[in-house]
């Protein structure tokens, strides 16, 4: 699995993951039970991953409704 999208906000994590299911994309979210570390203020991002063999797919879905991939922070 690669990574497609990091995101401090919860509500893109769940609008990209409901698009890619949509289009029959299969993603697992990673890092959502971070906030008993952080005390749920929001400072450690989540990830979304995709496999491989989907990433090119999943990531014009993503351009084509305008969520911005963040990777790399």
């Amino acid at each position: 699995m690669n990574e497609l999208l990091r995101s401090n906000d919860p509500t893109v994590i769940a609008f990209a993951s409901a698009l890619l299911r949509g289009e029959g994309i299969d993603c697992f979210e990673m890092d959502v039970n971070m906030s008993v570390l952080e005390g749920s203020i929001g400072i450690l991002p989540r990830r979304l991953m995709v496999r491989a063999d989907d990433m090119a797919e999943a990531e014009v879905v993503m351009q084509d409704n305008g969520i911005a991939l963040g990777r790399g922070m």
